[in-house]
């Protein structure tokens, strides 16, 4: 399926039989993806709504909270946890500036 901006949003099972998402942007760069699998293919939407599939219909990860961090090799890489601690989602590649990863970031939902 395709949002409003173009991206092409993917629900697939993985070599383990479960369910994953990911984002590609029109060029063919994945912009985003799940951080985990998923038994139920339910609990896979939910999460890739939580990061603009669909518009985020319910409103999901409102109250999550961002980090923009640097990683071992000095990019920019961001990961969004919800209030149990646990990582919802992280970026799928490094940054160079810290301006392109919160790009990124706000484009997986980060408002």
């Amino acid at each position: 399926m395709t949002d409003g901006g173009g991206d092409n949003w993917e629900i697939y099972t993985d070599k383990r039989d479960l369910y994953r998402w990911r984002r590609t942007a029109p060029n063919g760069n994945i912009t985003g993806r799940s951080c985990e699998s998923y038994k139920a293919e339910a609990d896979c939407r939910s999460n890739a709504h939580r990061h603009g599939m669909d518009g985020n219909p319910a409103g999901l990860g409102t109250d999550d909270k961002w980090e923009i961090y640097k990683d071992k090799r000095g990019n920019f890489r961001w990961r969004r946890m919800a209030r149990n601690g646990r990582i919802t989602g992280t970026s799928s590649e490094g940054y160079s500036s810290r301006k392109s990863c919160a790009s990124n970031a706000k484009r997986n939902g980060k408002a």
